[in-house]
């Protein structure tokens, strides 16, 4: 009896072992043949299969763009004038909306766009926007090159990408690496979330962009990390996350500026020292370290030593996450902020004002 159990649960195994094998071989053709978008293009060369990413930069290559300022010199006969290159920029749509980089295009007097087949264009700022480094210009033509985005899958640590742009004023280039962090701020005025990358981005890559390996546009090319009189060349590069980058892009096209909420604060992070001096709950919010008597936490009474702990309902762990949403409020709303003063909770509304400190 038990030499057939054996026997049965012997067979069980090799059949079921079979299956597998079948439709292992079924499957495999299929997966060899098939565009792994979100990893690599595969080809098959003279050698066998190759990685490539072709089908990534032909998807979002042709809509990135050269920007050059115009010079005419007036001594010299009208038709004579030079383009100096200056960087790079992304049409974001079929209307001619680019999005570059605010220092890309400041001290231009006059800007050419030069797209990758062949045409120019002179183009007009719609807007700027100093503080994220953004600047949205406009062109007019038909047939334009959109780029791909897809704003709901946000970049991760780890994702392979690539940088293209125009360095040096060589033409189009493209580098490759990863996204070695996300969230980093701290580098421009608070108001950054920078994407970190190990991809080469040299002067004249600014205002490019940043794909995945389907061709997704996930940042705007931005700066390079330097030491000293040192350029780049460290693998610490900079992208504006897409999503940011979006949004401002929004504003810019509706009002020319990005009209940004102001609450008339400076902040800190709670120490554990903080907490215990303030007889806190614990190390959530941030505390008011000191007050504009004009502005609006002045008005709502607000102190130094209050400690911040919601915005809107919104816990608030920190002076970034709260610096983000006062600036994100329109000037003009009344919002609702907990806070714990001398121990006690207490909810305060008060009315946003708008920031008036973007710097040129």
């Amino acid at each position: 009896m038990a030499l057939k159990d054996s026997l049965i649960y012997l067979g069980k195994a090799v059949f079921f072992g079979l299956i597998m094998a079948a439709v292992f071989l079924v499957i495999t053709p299929f997966l060899a043949n098939k565009d792994m978008s979100n990893l690599f293009f595969q080809k098959r060369g003279d050698n066998g299969v190759e990685l490539s990413f072709s089908n990534a930069v032909r998807r979002a290559g042709p809509a990135v763009v050269n920007i050059y300022s115009l010079s005419i010199n007036r001594n010299k006969p009208l038709n004579s004038s030079s383009l100096q290159g200056l960087g790079s920029g992304v049409i974001m749509s079929g209307e001619g909306y680019i999005l570059t980089n605010y220092h890309v295009i400041k001290k231009a007097d006059e800007i050419v766009v030069a797209l990758q087949d062949g045409r120019k264009f002179t183009s007009e700022v719609v807007g700027s926007d100093p503080v994220t480094d953004l600047s949205v210009l406009k062109i007019e033509g038909d047939s334009l090159p959109i780029v791909p985005i897809n704003l709901g899958v946000p970049a991760q640590v780890g994702d392979v990408v690539l940088a293209i742009g125009n360095p040096y004023n060589l033409g189009q280039t493209i580098t490759q690496g990863i996204i070695s962090a996300t969230g980093r701020n701290g580098l421009s005025s608070g108001y950054l979330d920078f994407l970190q990358t190990d991809a080469a981005i040299n002067a004249g890559n600014s205002g490019g962009a940043l794909i995945d390996t389907s061709g997704q546009l996930i940042g705007i090319n931005t700066a390079a990390f330097q030491v000293g009189e040192e350029g780049g060349g460290h693998g610490i590069n900079f992208a504006i996350p897409i999503k940011l980058a979006h949004s401002i892009m929004g504003k810019l096209i509706k009002d020319g500026r990005v009209i940004r909420g102001a609450l008339g604060i400076s902040g800190e992070p709670i120490s554990p020292v903080m907490a215990q001096i303030l007889n806190l709950p614990d190390l959530t919010g941030v505390v008011i370290t000191g007050v504009d008597p004009n502005g609006p936490a002045a008005q709502a009474q607000l102190q130094p030593r209050d400690v911040i702990t919601k915005y809107e309902g919104e816990d608030i762990p920190g002076v970034e996450m709260l610096m983000d949403r006062i600036a994100e409020t329109p000037p003009g709303k009344q919002v609702s902020m907990t806070i714990i003063r001398k121990g006690k909770r207490y909810d305060v509304p008060v009315l946003i004002g708008e920031n008036a400190n973007n710097p040129e």
